[in-house]
């Protein structure tokens, strides 16, 4: 990469780290679509948990990650809401930069193919163009 794409880089990683690890925090706390389409017909209280009726949300499971350190978009063991939303989201945006960023560095293009010799492919013998050739009278003897 050259260097004048780096200032782009480091500047549109440090927006997406701003935007985890501080914007987060002020999203909206209520379900989204899937999770309220889920308790159509129940009712809930205040904390979101079922009362009463009868809904797909009934039947729902803990998830096999439930307890892994980044369960819940927050950080296990941290008991500051706002700073464990916000780490979360900054580790997870580093993590989907150092993954992007390596895949993109396994897939780079590599430099030209090296030449036939140390002076490049040889090109005296014969023109570029077959067709060139056929159309050449020879000046050898039949």
């Amino acid at each position: 990469m050259s260097k004048r794409h780096w200032p782009f880089v480091l500047g549109g990683l440090l927006v997406a780290l701003l935007l985890a690890g501080v914007v987060s925090n002020y999203a909206s706390s209520h379900p989204d679509g899937l999770d309220s389409s889920l308790l159509k017909g129940c009712t809930v209280n205040a904390d979101d948990e079922i009362t009463g009726g009868s809904c797909p949300a009934q039947q729902a499971k803990d998830h096999e990650l439930a307890d892994s350190p980044l369960a819940d978009y927050g950080v296990r063991g941290i008991g500051n809401d706002f700073l464990s939303t916000g780490l979360s989201g900054v580790l997870g945006v580093l993590l989907t930069f150092a993954l992007g960023g390596g895949l993109f560095w396994l897939a780079r293009r590599r430099g030209p193919a090296t030449p036939a010799g140390p002076a490049g492919p040889d090109t005296t013998t014969a023109s570029a163009d077959p067709v060139d050739d056929a159309a050449t009278p020879s000046t050898g003897t039949r």
